[in-house]
């Protein structure tokens, strides 16, 4: 791939293409899910790094073996609705009842730490939203996808097209608090007075934002817009 047309691809191409650019775009602070539709020039321009550094690093991908457990842009839709179910609602379910837990008591704890107040109202909010999505998503979006699938229904063709238009905008909301929540922990920096469960906290909530970005990606830039395809 020509340096150029690398540049100006957008972001979320690039990791559907080859799911490894995701490290790269993670170790460099870029925003691959919710940020996807910009290009890498932009992402680039926005934070202030060379994109030639990264376009090199990025073609450097092609000389390493293909991984074809990760190549998401072949699976079937209804295999593809299963795997986000049984790999990220699973963790999401997981996670969020403990964080909400965690980052409550740190901030009781630890308030004089200003930002834990801020982060633990940001996940509250994050949580109570996160759960009426997975719960639409399983009961309504993912059903009428393999409905159409199967039968062709317009009617699920239709209930794809608005459920996909509300969820994108949770996608946006999710996307923007956790990156919120990035920013007020300085990327999970622990500060000298941190104990046990502050540590826990923001590891845990690290390991929840980099399940968040694969999920989001995986819906927006794959199965989102294959199933409009339908």
């Amino acid at each position: 791939m020509e340096t150029q047309n690398l540049e100006t691809r957008k972001i979320g191409d690039i990791v559907t293409d080859n799911f490894k650019a995701a490290e790269i775009f993670k170790r460099h602070g870029i925003d691959f899910c919710c940020g996807g539709n910009t290009s890498l020039q932009q992402a680039c321009d926005e934070k202030k790094l060379d994109v030639s550094i990264l376009s090199q690093e990025l073609q450097n991908l092609a000389d390493l073996p293909p991984d074809n457990s990760h190549n998401f842009k072949e699976w079937k839709l209804d295999f593809l609705c299963d795997y986000i179910v049984n790999t990220h609602h699973s963790t999401v379910n997981k996670l969020l009842p403990q964080l909400l837990i965690y980052t409550r008591k740190i901030a009781d704890v630890h308030g004089h730490h200003a930002e834990l107040i801020q982060i633990a109202d940001l996940f509250a909010q994050l949580h109570d939203e996160l759960l009426t999505h997975l719960k639409s998503e399983e009961e309504i979006l993912f059903p009428a996808i393999k409905d159409v699938l199967k039968t062709g229904s317009d009617q699920s063709r239709e209930t794809i097209k608005s459920e996909i238009s509300r969820m994108s905008k949770e996608h946006e909301f999710a996307g923007a608090a956790m990156d919120n929540i990035n920013k007020l922990s300085s990327n999970y920096l622990l500060p000298p007075d941190a104990c046990n469960t502050y540590a826990v906290t923001y590891k845990l909530l690290e390991q929840f934002e980099d399940d968040l970005h694969i999920h989001v990606h995986l819906e927006n830039h794959i199965l989102y817009p294959k199933a409009l395809e339908l």
